[in-house]
């Protein structure tokens, strides 16, 4: 799908002021409206591996690839990611310099307001598969995410419209074309909603050994419909998730905490050291050890460019 480099719009400068000013070691700047942060990359990136929860991103400059399973998405300024569901996925920002960093805003998606939007707007065609999808912004997002990050450095407006736009950001993403795609988080009792009770109960208990059936009573559904349909959502089967979980939180403890890899394996449920090194490898594509050392590199490279900047 064809991108532009960078998008040269009012929405991309105001939110590379904010993060720039706001941005951490790790490329992340956090904001004051709740589930949402600017990401700025100065060079493409190693694979970062996540169970993204619903979220949409919109690429502002530069360009990312997202895999979920065998599916890749390439995509730059100008296009947005949806991911409607929580699902294991590899990312990679492709195009970044310190002259054109790569910017993008995130949102987390609000079961909630969605939820709230459903009961007003009524039907809207329905669509449950396809959990990532990649598209153009579409004009009435961009706008609502304009006057939204305008309001960052003003509290005393943000207090008072702030939830408002966040709220105004859903109802254009679920009035839009992939609107049949979100509704499911907002069904009560829908599949998705069932399954992420399943997957909220993984997230919580992850270093726990876990029955399926257990997951499948918390999802209200026999098991061989909760395989079904837990696959179907999330793309992997529920200790497939559980797998993930535990490894993605391993790394990081030992990137985040220095924990050792023994610790580290134990703290997030392996038995075995070796058993946790090869699921490790398999994952990531190298020994525990190699990828802290080669991921922990990256991050000083970025944070010394972050106070070079800053210094400046």
């Amino acid at each position: 799908m064809p991108y532009q480099t960078a998008m040269t719009d009012p929405l991309l400068d105001h939110a590379r002021r904010y993060a720039d000013a706001h941005v951490d070691p790790t490329g992340v700047a956090a904001t004051p409206v709740a589930g949402m942060v600017i990401l700025r990359e100065t060079a493409p990136t190693m694979l970062q591996f996540a169970i993204s929860k619903p979220l949409m991103a919109l690429v502002l400059q530069g360009s990312k690839r997202v895999t979920m399973g065998n599916r890749s998405f390439d995509f730059g300024a100008g296009e947005s990611l949806l991911i409607t569901t929580d699902v294991p996925t590899v990312s990679q920002v492709t195009t970044a310099s310190k002259v054109l960093p790569y910017y993008s805003m995130v949102l987390e998606l609000d079961p909630a307001v969605i939820s709230d939007l459903v009961d007003q707007i009524g039907q809207v065609p329905f669509e449950a598969d396809q959990p990532v999808r990649v598209d153009r912004t579409e004009t009435e997002i961009a706008d609502a995410a304009l006057r939204l990050v305008r309001l960052f450095d003003r509290p005393a407006a943000l207090a008072v419209l702030g939830e408002q736009l966040r709220r105004e950001l859903h109802y254009w993403l679920l009035s839009g074309r992939h609107g049949g795609a979100i509704r499911a988080l907002g069904v009560t009792d829908s599949h998705a909603q069932r399954i992420a009770r399943a997957v909220a109960l993984l997230r919580d208990h992850y270093a726990e050994p876990v029955r399926v059936e257990a997951l499948a009573a918390a999802a209200g559904m026999s098991l061989s419909a909760f395989h079904v349909h837990f696959r179907g959502i999330t793309s992997v089967t529920p200790l497939q998730f559980q797998k993930q979980l535990r490894l993605i939180e391993a790394r990081r403890r030992m990137l985040a905490q220095g924990e050792a890899i023994s610790d580290a394996a134990y703290s997030v449920g392996y038995e075995s050291v070796p058993h946790f090194t090869r699921e490790y490898g398999r994952m990531f594509g190298q020994p525990p050890a190699r990828d802290v050392r080669q991921a922990r590199a990256d991050r000083i490279e970025r944070s010394r460019y972050t106070s070079f900047q800053e210094n400046r």
